[in-house]
């Protein structure tokens, strides 16, 4: 058996079917967000349903990920300038052990709820597969759009999004 051959076998036998289900009815542009509930920071609960009317992006993130510790405090501009308009921003950090993310927003100015997805099954549910992953969610609760990874100028895509969707 070559490597490639052993290296598919093993990645297909890593898979379980309950992420295999998640991913073939992922969330995607137009489909109904699926609603969740998660653990917050603060110590609530979050449910996306309970946000309908806003305008929602759901950022998944993890600590590890040097792309999403860059793009956090320009969420949180983002956040600060259009929540009077409807928006709401929630950070979903997909680490099984979320002490890590609790000890680095110790320095981060970061005012949007932060939600903990341990089991990674939201993450799952929106079709994410690689950090950060952003959806956006308009105000009847359908997935508009889904932006994955980050580089630096996103964040002006973002506002493209975030605007257009508030004036909706």
């Amino acid at each position: 058996m070559t490597i490639a051959r052993r290296f598919l076998l093993a990645c297909a036998l890593t898979l379980s079917l309950p992420g295999l289900a998640a991913a073939a009815t992922a969330a995607t542009p137009g489909s109904a967000a699926p609603d969740f509930a998660l653990a917050a920071r603060d110590g609530g609960k979050v449910r996306l349903a309970d946000l309908k009317g806003q305008v929602v992006m759901i950022n998944f993130w993890a600590t590890w990920c040097g792309p999403c510790r860059q793009e956090m405090p320009l969420l949180a501009q983002l956040n600060t300038k259009y929540e009077p308009l409807g928006f709401t921003l929630l950070g979903v950090n997909v680490e099984p052990d979320s002490a890590a993310a609790v000890t680095w927003l110790k320095g981060m100015p970061v005012t949007f709820p932060i939600l903990f997805d341990t089991d990674s099954a939201v993450a799952g549910s929106f079709g994410v597969e690689g950090m950060p992953s952003t959806v956006f969610v308009d105000r009847k609760g359908q997935v508009r759009y889904i932006h994955r990874g980050y580089k630096p100028g996103d964040e002006a895509k973002y506002a493209d999004m975030i605007r257009s969707l508030v004036k909706e």
